[in-house]
């Protein structure tokens, strides 16, 4: 049975959340700015005040697929400088399981109803250029291909996407 309640992160999560971002990490190391081995290293008191900051007021925030056991998935939105009415869409994971599911579509409108409150009328995310899955997932939920190619942070062979939708 598919059971899971899509809500913000609470400082009571970190350790969960530190499960699943060594877990995002090892599966998708290309998607993510941190390495699995940094991640490892740095201490349980560092992701409890960053899911400190990001479980209250308007600029950043992370949301999770909770079903009362490990977390299924996350998604979280920050700020974007320079464009006040845009939230960028970060981390997304999803465990294999529940890929191709509603996780995916609850996570992204949790992070849509806190940008629109915050009163941000848009979103942004940036895909691997090759991740036709992923690509294609976003097109589902309303976003477009903006055209914009942007090099990958840390990988500079690789090249992102930008996509964008109104919330």
């Amino acid at each position: 049975m598919e059971n899971w309640d899509v809500r913000r992160v609470t400082p009571e999560d970190a350790g969960r959340m530190r499960a699943l971002r060594l877990e995002m990490l090892a599966d998708s190391p290309l998607a993510f700015l941190e390495t699995l081995a940094q991640a490892a290293a740095r201490p349980h008191e560092s992701y409890r005040q960053r899911i400190r900051q990001s479980s209250e007021g308007p600029d950043t925030a992370q949301f999770i697929a909770d079903p009362g056991g490990p977390l299924i998935g996350h998604a979280g939105g920050t700020t974007v400088p320079g464009e006040p009415g845009c939230t960028v869409i970060f981390a997304v994971y999803l465990t294999p399981a529940h890929r191709g599911g509603k996780v995916l579509a609850q996570l992204v409108e949790a992070v849509a109803d806190w940008s629109a409150a915050a009163g941000r009328d848009e979103l942004m995310l940036e895909v691997v250029c090759g991740n036709e899955r992923a690509v294609r997932a976003y097109e589902k939920l309303g976003f477009t291909d903006t055209g914009v190619r942007l090099p990958h942070p840390t990988v500079r062979v690789l090249t992102e996407l930008q996509m964008r939708r109104r919330v």
